[in-house]
């Protein structure tokens, strides 16, 4: 079994009241449910932050796309879409 560690949160009463039906509608216990979805919170904040230290990254040493050409390849790829949709 994995190691564990209690933590404790305040929640409104509306929200646990939803945790609590959701629990019950699931076979989960309420505790499962929390974790999960404190997991998810918590790994999809660090993927956003460790993009934005890379892109602050790639930017500092000069591994980037000017807009210009980013814009005129966007138009590129738009007209083409829209060309094949009118063949």
């Amino acid at each position: 079994m994995n190691a564990s560690t209690t933590m404790t949160i305040r929640v409104s009463p509306d929200l646990k009241e939803k945790l609590g039906r959701l629990a019950q509608g699931t076979r989960r216990s309420r505790s499962y449910l929390a974790v999960e979805a404190v997991e998810a919170y918590v790994n999809r904040e660090l993927a956003i932050i460790e993009g934005i230290h890379a892109g602050l990254a790639d930017m500092a040493a000069g591994r980037v796309t000017p807009h210009e050409e980013v814009m005129a390849e966007a138009s590129r790829i738009i007209e083409e879409a829209r060309q094949g949709k009118q063949s």
